[in-house]
């Protein structure tokens, strides 16, 4: 029987931008994200209870291939599958548009006991990228496959393969049209360089991830980040979550991370594997390193994420500067812990 446990965290404000970071859990096995999700006005009872029922179902697909004797690459891919098949999730099916209106989706998964790793990128007839992912590490000589030729190689690989439409949704389609609208409306207002440039989104929902980290009973971490990037992106763009030591990065000295936000920022610094250095050159705990990166130089230039932190002894914690942020945890022996916003 899995026990719901919610207990409290600290947050702190500084200026303008949210500034937090849970306290850290021990124990456990196995740790999510959702994405920074939408706003807390925008959250209604209903969509409340879709992300906490998404969340808590894939902790316990990732906690069931554990306690089968299973790999945290194992768990990681399972819990990770469970939020692409979910399209409250922007990741898989409900992934957002881009300005061509396509779905493309990005993945990416890594061990750290030799530090192996995959990732695709820009697929979009791949159920769940996340397979694909790993198919990359353990099937071919590469880490990241891109297009056409990642789509072609997961379907070599046996892989389920769907039609483009699949991945689409209403929600998703109306949230492109709306920035669409008012990029028309606009063009009146707008030199020709701007013009050509996309919209970004208005709202944080628009550029969600999904991620996990787990560490096994042989003492290995993994990692995997999967996501559908964010909306009115230019087709093609390419955000952290497929790019190894970006959004994504595992190492049995330190811990296994994974990231969600505006991407770009994630890239340039580097974000999950900066973290992981700090944990093993500085000697930081998981919550100092992780703060340090999104709290404050994440901060400093501007940009809005969130880390998961599963280190080798077993603690998770979690720093973001959004409002909120989709997350759980499950421990050993069985606990689960779910949060969205300061709960």
């Amino acid at each position: 029987m899995l026990r719901i446990l919610i207990s409290g965290m600290v947050l702190f404000t500084m200026t303008n931008m949210i500034q937090a970071a849970d306290q850290v859990v021990a124990d456990v096995v196995l740790g999510i994200h959702g994405g920074i999700g939408v706003d807390k006005k925008e959250m209604t009872p209903e969509l409340d209870k879709e992300v906490r029922a998404g969340l808590k179902s894939a902790l316990e697909a990732g906690h069931a291939k554990l306690k089968a004797g299973g790999s945290s690459l194992d768990a990681v891919e399972a819990a990770i599958r469970v939020m692409e098949d979910l399209p409250v999730f922007n990741a898989g099916k409900g992934a957002v548009f881009t300005n061509a209106g396509t779905n493309e989706l990005d993945a990416s998964i890594m061990e750290g006991k030799t530090k192996k790793a995959g990732a695709m990128a820009g697929v979009m007839t791949v159920k769940n990228p996340i397979s694909g992912a790993r198919a990359v590490m353990e099937k071919s000589k590469h880490v990241l496959l891109i297009g056409k030729g990642a789509d072609s190689f997961a379907k070599q690989q046996g892989l389920e393969i769907v039609d483009p439409s699949y991945f689409a949704t209403e929600p998703r389609r109306k949230a492109i049209e709306e920035i669409w609208k008012r990029e028309e409306e606009a063009k009146k207002k707008r030199s020709d360089a701007e013009s050509l440039q996309p919209e970004l989104p208005k709202k944080k929902s628009e550029y969600g991830t999904v991620g996990a980290v787990s560490l096994d009973g042989m003492g290995n971490l993994a990692a995997g980040t999967s996501t559908g990037g964010m909306t009115n992106k230019m087709a093609g763009r390419v955000g952290d979550s497929p790019i190894i030591g970006a959004g994504t990065y595992a190492d049995n000295d330190a811990a296994a991370i994974s990231c969600t936000g505006h991407g770009e920022f994630f890239i340039r610094y580097a974000v999950s594997h900066e973290i992981v250095s700090q944990m093993k050159y500085k000697g930081l705990s998981g919550a100092a390193a992780s703060d340090d990166v999104i709290n404050k130089q994440l901060k400093n230039a501007g940009g809005e994420g969130a880390a998961i932190v599963l280190d080798r002894a077993g603690k998770f914690v979690t720093a973001y500067n959004s409002e909120g942020l989709y997350r759980g945890c499950i421990t050993k022996d069985g606990t689960v812990q779910i949060k969205i916003y300061e709960e």
